[in-house]
Order: structure tokens, then C-alpha cells, then sequence
């Protein structure tokens, strides 16, 4: 029996695709616990929509972090530190914090986990950090660390 599958299903087939099982396995398991629909040409169309509308909303937020982008690497971030007599300073900027100030400063949400550079900033000075705002898109925040 010809199916489409609504889900990802182990040993069978991802969401999308139109798989053959046995008759048994596809009324008993994947049609009772809706993880697919018999194939035909209406379920066929449906899924044909689905898959159209996937690509818009796609295209779409890639569109939106494009933008995003743009707008991130034109910014600079300031964050005054207290520096010790080598130059390090006392703290350092996390994540939270630039997403906080992003935020507070510009009205820009972005969550902390799509940050690539994770680790803390504790030196002065300008440092560049890679934010990951969709799948290809990464933007370059300009953060600088000033003394107090």
C-alpha cells in the first residue's frame, strides 16, 4: 500500500515522501497514529501545498534575517568595563548580556543560543561576534569593550 508519511518514521521513511508498506503496518500503525495518509491524488495536492507553502515561509525568513543582518553589523555594542593594571578587566561580557543590551538599546530580540562565538569577552577593545540568525546567515555584531 502506497502512503504519504506525515512524520519521520524509523526504518521507513522521512516526513514527505511517499512510501510501500504492507497493508497491515499502514492501516494498523501509520494511519491509526497519524504518522500517514493512503496516497491518492487529493492527499497528493495537499501535500504538494504544504511543501509550496515550507518554501514561502522559507524564503521568507531567510529574507528576514538578511535584513537582520544588515542591521546587526552596522551596530556597535558598548559595554564599559573596570580594567585592572594588565589590561584585563574585571568580568566579562556574556551572551545574555548582548542580547540584554540588543534589547534594551535598539528594541532587537535575538535569542542567545544562535551566537557561534560563545566564549565570554574579557579584554578591551573591538572584537567581532558571529551570530547565526537562520541556516546560512550569520551576521558579525561589533562589540566593544571600553575602559570605566
Amino acid at each position: 500500500m502506497k502512503v504519504i508519511l506525515l512524520a519521520d518514521v524509523k526504518n521507513v521513511g522521512k516526513k514527505g515522501e511517499i512510501v510501500e508498506v504492507a497493508n497491515g503496518y499502514a492501516n494498523n500503525f501509520l494511519i491509526r497514529n497519524r504518522k500517514a495518509v493512503a496516497y491518492s491524488k487529493g492527499s497528493m495536492n495537499v501535500l504538494q501545498r504544504q511543501k509550496d507553502d515550507a518554501a514561502k515561509a522559507e524564503e521568507k525568513a531567510v529574507a528576514e534575517a538578511t535584513e537582520l543582518k544588515k542591521t546587526l553589523e552596522e551596530l556597535v555594542l558598548t559595554f564599559p568595563m573596570k580594567v585592572g593594571k594588565e589590561g584585563k578587566t574585571f568580568g566579562s561580557v556574556s551572551t545574555k548580556a548582548m542580547t540584554e543590551a540588543l534589547a534594551k538599546q535598539y528594541g532587537i530580540t535575538v535569542d542567545k543560543k544562535k551566537f557561534v562565538d560563545t566564549a565570554n569577552l574579557d579584554e578591551t577593545g573591538l572584537h567581532k561576534v558571529r551570530v547565526e540568525l537562520h541556516k546560512g546567515v550569520i551576521a558579525e555584531l561589533n562589540v566593544r569593550l571600553t575602559e570605566e
